[in-house]
């Protein structure tokens, strides 16, 4: 991978994790010490770990998939596009 790309992926991810910290925050009664190391820990465990694994699966599957690899993510992308409009028209 590129600098560039890893950069993107390191300020995703960070973005990521603040809102989630902004939300937990908000959401606390009193701040305490000890809940905010367990949240930031959590965070960045999963984080890195889901960013591994991400990366671990995607290497070892890359050569099984890399002919309909596209036809994969237009199936995933219209399914989410069409869900996006149909909800766009229920009413609640």
């Amino acid at each position: 991978m590129s600098f560039l790309t890893i950069l993107m992926i390191a300020v995703g991810l960070s973005m990521d994790s603040f809102s989630v910290s902004i939300s937990s925050g908000i959401f606390m009664k009193k701040f305490r010490h000890k809940e905010a190391v367990k949240i930031a820990f959590i965070l960045a465990f999963f984080q890195a770990g889901m960013t591994t694994l991400g990366w671990g699966l995607g290497s070892s599957f890359s050569e099984y998939i890399k002919a309909f690899d596209h036809w994969i993510a237009f199936l995933l992308l219209s399914y989410l596009g069409g869900k996006m409009i149909y909800e766009s028209f229920r009413k609640e």
